[in-house]
């Protein structure tokens, strides 16, 4: 649109007009621009001035009510909620400066009002997981547990990322594994694995397997290995028959190809005939420096693979594994067997197998024949009984350092056909 500007008057009518709203627009922008420099500082009069600079601005008003809430020198309450009630006031759809506001009346010992500013935070964002989070906590603590867990359920439901905090703080509330599983989680594997990882993180083994009951009944596919976390607290904890369980329901529901011992043995894959596990109740490796590990060619005359060990011959090596983590029970005698071959095996310290109860190293404390310098096929053969506390046995390939001062370990040993037999077929122990 053209504007005639015909006279010299009208001209410098347009041109006074422009300046003073270029002066109008400068001043509104300098009075923004120090508004919020006043409302980002650390002092609490400077925020002040800038939430007035601008009363229309309702997150400089919840930023002020925050200073004021959360002063740890000189906190107040009440001024803060006249702030947040200030910030609703401009942005009534806003959920968060309502979460502040309900913040601040529990904070003031006014549960009512805060119930009323969440469910006006919930009415504005019904689907966030955040209002429900935050309601739901503040329902738990106004001991109103069944519309608290509701809420923290819909917000785990809708963010996953929040169910490790949801489980510990719904266990704090309750310490009841029932209501974490019918009332808070939903019911898939993800969930159930946070929840069994924060069992074994507190040492409760017992809640644990009974999430596990839970998580095994979905009958939903997940990794071997996922287990292993929570069959190591089984380990720690001493409980043997319980380990045993839930290896042997870990690999029913995998579909693992790890079939059970042969001849009533207790060690697993003692052939080696798959891939060491790592973990659980299988065959472990934890690759000490200078040791080299591979499958090799079978024993003869029993036609199993063997596992080699190369030996580099620059360190005095402290060797502890293969290893495996066998259940026993306790006060019964075992027969353990595994044969062993050796070539140039370097120092006095040599190979040998040692079984070990890892909780009461006192009560079952054997090792078979130290091998050096180079053998045929040797069998390794142990008699023992377990103590009267025996749970588990630490069964382990064994090599303590060289005292020598040429101590440098070289050389290639390897084993084969490792196994543990009850001396006692009737008892638990021998039943596969």
């Amino acid at each position: 649109m053209e504007i005639p500007l015909g006279s010299v008057k009208d001209r410098r009518l347009w041109l006074f007009a422009s300046f003073a709203i270029a002066a109008l627009l400068i001043a509104q922008a300098a009075r923004i621009w120090l508004a919020d420099e006043r409302i980002d500082s650390h002092d609490l009069v400077k925020i002040e001035r800038g939430a007035n600079l601008v009363p229309g601005n309702a997150d400089a008003w919840d930023r002020l009510g925050r200073f004021r809430q959360w002063d740890f020198a000189n906190p107040d309450p009440a001024a803060a909620i006249m702030d947040y009630q200030k910030a609703v006031r401009e942005d009534p759809l806003s959920p968060y400066y309502w979460m502040d506001l309900a913040g601040a009346y529990e904070q003031a010992g006014d549960p009512s009002q805060a119930s009323e500013a969440y469910e006006h935070a919930k009415a504005v964002y019904p689907i966030s997981a955040e209002v429900a989070w935050q309601y739901g906590n503040f329902l738990v603590r106004q001991r109103q547990a069944a519309e608290g867990l509701k809420q923290i359920q819909g917000a785990v439901r809708t963010d996953p990322s929040l169910l490790s905090l949801a489980i510990s703080r719904v266990w704090i509330s309750t310490h009841d594994v029932g209501v974490l599983l019918d009332q808070v989680l939903p019911a898939n594997t993800s969930a159930y694995f946070k929840a069994l990882d924060f069992f074994q993180s507190i040492h409760d083994a017992e809640s644990g397997l009974i999430v596990w009951r839970r998580l095994l009944s979905l009958n939903q596919p997940f990794p071997f290995a996922r287990v292993f976390p929570f069959l190591r607290e089984l380990i720690d904890e001493d409980r043997s028959e319980d380990a045993r369980n839930v290896w042997l329901e870990d690999i029913a529901a995998t579909g693992i190809s790890l079939k059970p011992p042969p001849d009533g043995s207790l060690i697993w894959d003692g052939r080696f005939t798959q891939a060491f596990s790592n973990g659980g109740l299988g065959w472990q490796w934890d690759s000490p420096l200078g040791v080299a590990i591979d499958f090799d060619t079978p024993r003869i005359p029993s036609g199993t693979r063997s596992v080699r060990l190369d030996f580099g011959g620059g360190n005095n090596t402290d060797l502890d594994a293969p290893f495996q983590y066998v259940p026993v029970e306790p006060k019964h005698a075992y027969h353990f067997r595994g044969y062993v071959k050796t070539d140039r095996i370097t120092t006095e310290s040599g190979m040998r197998f040692s079984l070990l109860d890892p909780h009461h190293p006192a009560s079952v404390n054997v090792t078979t024949d130290n091998l050096t310098g180079s053998n045929p096929w040797t069998a390794a053969d142990a008699n023992f009984s377990t103590g009267p506390d025996t749970h588990f046995l630490l069964v382990r390939l064994y090599r303590s350092p060289s005292r020598l001062f040429e101590n440098k370990l070289s050389g290639t040993a390897w084993i084969a056909d490792v196994s543990l037999i009850p001396s006692e077929p009737e008892s638990k122990a021998a039943k596969p």
